[in-house]
């Protein structure tokens, strides 16, 4: 990820619970600078009442929208027209539409045909479209620090491990193959970029892991390898299919 990415980050305040908004924000920062924090919703309403109290310590910029017609989402029309004028502004050269509304779908796929870095965000209840139209989607959930869970647990992975089905590990094993040299070795870091391309929902913390290096470790279907890199301490690390 570039790490001066600039970042428009736009939410749908109507669309997401405000418990989220520290582990958003902190995992928002992993991908670039958020430059311009923006809300949408209707702030005449109660329901947003637990979001104003958050927006101050966060310095996002609450924009109001009136809901003149019931039943017409009004934030989601302002909330395009606003991506829109950000992306002409050439402010910025990545957005992070936080929603769970298959509304976005084709914003996302507009932004990133005018060569925009999208990042979604949204909770499991997000519809498809908008997923793939993102080039990565985090769920809100696995953001959420739960103190009944600890975080890298033996007994956490072990449980998370039966929610590897078949289907993500034709995934891993076909980005391993694909992005492998003649020897089946694959740089761990292009297989992950790879697998993003093709499922841009996938994230290890789904299944129990912080990392993507634990969650191979984990499968019995890949050997992992540590090459040392020149002139460096680092190590960089590859993957490989096992027959």
């Amino acid at each position: 990820m570039i790490k001066d990415t600039k970042i428009a980050v736009l939410i749908d305040g109507d669309n997401i619970p405000s418990k989220y908004i520290s582990e958003m924000m902190e995992e928002i920062t992993k991908y670039g600078t958020p430059t311009i924090k923006r809300i949408y919703g209707d702030w005449t309403k109660p329901h947003l009442a637990k979001w104003k109290k958050v927006l101050l310590e966060n310095a996002i910029t609450p924009v109001q929208q009136y809901s003149y017609t019931q039943g017409k989402n009004a934030t989601d029309s302002a909330m395009i027209i606003d991506a829109m004028d950000v992306l002409y502004s050439e402010k910025v050269n990545g957005f992070c539409l936080v929603s769970s509304d298959s509304d976005f779908t084709k914003l996302a796929t507009r932004l990133r045909e005018a060569g925009m870095v999208v990042y979604g965000m949204g909770e499991k209840k997000t519809p498809d479209p908008f997923i793939v139209a993102c080039d990565k989607f985090i769920y809100l959930e696995i953001l959420k620090k739960d103190t009944e869970k600890i975080e890298g647990s033996k007994s956490l992975q072990k449980k998370n491990l039966y929610n590897i089905t078949p289907k993500i590990i034709r995934l891993l094993k076909n980005s391993v193959e694909d992005a492998a040299d003649d020897d089946g070795w694959a740089f761990l870091g292009d297989v992950g970029s790879l697998i993003l391309k093709k499922q841009p929902n996938f994230d290890s913390r789904n299944f129990g892991f912080e990392k993507l290096t634990p969650l191979f470790k984990s499968l019995d279907q890949f050997e992992l390898e540590q090459r040392d890199q020149n002139n460096t301490r680092f190590k960089l690390i590859y993957v490989k299919n096992k027959n």
